[in-house]
């Protein structure tokens, strides 16, 4: 899958920009808070329907506009064109269309254009909380699985149902309590198996990644825990019930999961050095886009790659360079700040690239 053309108006600082892009290759070179990052997220926001990095959707909204447009012409893998089309105006619901037809649930656009985001805040996957290693999960799983986004939407839905009975003054309906308790189990026993064979089959692909970058120097493995392990979800979420009251809220089920992350026989978060860390994460995103190909077998999803040679030797760079430039990858958008270093990164690639330097919100490509 190629986007061949990107139209952005009033998007975050890009006031208007106009692009056409390599089938392979796209650079992005300028300082710190020059609109790069900007421009990635817009892409995304064509894939997600929602920002990589602001929760609120009018956030996008240049400061001083009332709306911000997304146009977006993509090429599939099986020749057909596809035109994508986001509106928002504040106050007011944003508009998703694909070739001009709207949809009428933003869940069925997920998963048409599979996109691969490696940045800078993927950092949280290993210093946050278990709610961003539960969001990675849940942005691949869903993009292949749309039974899986309707399982977690319900079972949201449960969970803040259940939430709001147990704050509540009075001693809540048991009947009532127990309708929502079934329905987290029954989509939360769902979600767990998904996650468990996703981690599974995921996990290889990953540590091979790991072991080409780092030149076999360390092992890596990803460990999934859930309350699921335990066996049957409603026993568990029943028995906690008394305990629940007391607190408020809900302390066991599948929106406890967590995914540990380790270097060796510890917590990566405990022991890596920056350059393991960064490593980590690279190695966890590639596989990410390998397990989406293998998984969708529909479409080749774009990689972005946003500002990720920061705090890599040259080692390293040389060894994700030659595996981002070879077949396995399709389409590339890359952001640095360096001119010289990006230069040797794509003569490395011997690639066919377009090159944009980004200015206060402006797009100019150089040769």
């Amino acid at each position: 899958m190629i986007l061949d053309r990107l139209s952005i108006l009033n998007y975050k600082n890009i006031t208007e920009a106009e692009l056409s892009f390599s089938p392979k290759v796209n650079c992005f070179i300028g300082q710190n808070g020059e609109g790069k990052t900007n421009l990635l997220d817009a892409i995304f926001f064509l894939s997600f329907c929602k920002s990589s990095v602001n929760p609120v959707d009018s956030q996008c909204i240049q400061h001083d506009k009332e709306f911000f447009v997304l146009q977006g012409n993509y090429r599939m893998d099986g020749g057909d064109m596809e035109n994508l089309y986001c509106g928002l105006k504040r106050g007011r619901k944003k508009s998703f269309k694909r070739n001009k037809k709207e949809y009428q649930r933003l869940s069925d656009h997920i998963g048409l254009i599979p996109l691969v985001l490696v940045s800078p805040s993927d950092s949280d996957l290993i210093s946050g909380g278990s709610e961003d290693r539960r969001r990675f999960m849940d942005l691949v799983i869903s993009q292949y699985n749309k039974e899986y986004m309707v399982c977690l939407m319900k079972y949201q839905q449960a969970l803040q149902q259940r939430n709001t009975l147990l704050k509540m003054e009075e001693e809540p309906d048991s009947d009532v309590l127990s309708l929502w308790e079934e329905m987290m189990a029954q989509t939360g026993e769902i979600i767990y198996r998904c996650r468990r064979d996703f981690i599974q089959e995921f996990t290889p692909i990953f540590q091979s990644y790991y072991q080409e970058i780092a030149q076999n120097k360390e092992e890596v493995a990803l460990c999934y825990v859930s309350h699921g392990d335990r066996g049957p979800l409603l026993p568990t979420i029943q028995n906690g019930r008394a305990k629940d009251r007391i607190m408020g809220y809900s302390l066991h089920g599948v929106h406890k999961d967590d995914l540990e992350m380790r270097l060796g026989e510890y917590p990566i978060k405990r022991e890596g050095s920056q350059g393991q860390n960064k490593t980590f994460l690279i190695a966890l995103k590639l596989a990410q886009f390998s397990f989406l190909k293998r998984a969708s077998q529909k479409e080749t999803p774009l990689l972005l790659l946003d500002d990720i040679f920061d705090k890599l030797d040259s080692t390293r760079v040389e060894q994700i360079v030659r595996l981002v430039a070879g077949n396995n990858f399709g389409q590339i958008f890359i952001t640095d700040t360096n001119r010289d270093h990006l230069d040797h990164i794509l003569s490395q690639m011997g690639q066919d690239y377009t090159l944009f330097e980004v200015e206060n919100g402006l797009m100019h490509q150089r040769l």
